[in-house]
């Protein structure tokens, strides 16, 4: 796959601490309810932590109690790519950032999470940057 911004493993070692660079790159997870926006209300948008694109708006997070940021879509679906995650023995669909690849987390799909669209995005908060609203 190519994306708009594409750097070397050591460029990205470069720029990201090791915690970072082991979520966005190596599709790893922060443990659960240890995020820095975890429980955050602040109203804004979320950008990726790699390379600043706007991929959710705090109009879309809800309170889902699944230990990570929710939202129940990107601000737009060319904003985000999916890929099929079949590791940890099930079957899951990630999420990544169109615009660099980073790992942002993964998309469920229920009629129990109460939104307009029967999905949570569960993303990892250091895979994003909140930029409050001005005002």
């Amino acid at each position: 796959m190519s994306y708009e911004i594409e750097k070397t493993e050591a460029e990205w070692r470069e720029q990201l601490s090791p915690a970072e660079y082991q979520v966005l790159r190596e599709a790893g997870t922060e443990r659960p309810f240890t995020g820095e926006y975890t429980d955050t209300k602040t109203v804004g948008v979320y950008a990726c932590r790699a390379c600043g694109a706007e991929l959710f708006s705090s109009e879309t997070k809800f309170d889902s109690h699944c230990g990570w940021p929710s939202y129940f879509a990107p601000l737009a679906e060319d904003r985000v790519q999916y890929i099929q995650d079949d590791s940890m023995g099930m079957r899951r669909v990630e999420v990544r950032c169109a615009r660099c690849g980073g790992h942002l987390g993964h998309v469920f799909e229920g009629e129990g999470y109460g939104t307009p669209t029967d999905q949570r995005y569960c993303i990892n908060s250091i895979s994003l940057t909140l930029r409050p609203a001005e005002g």
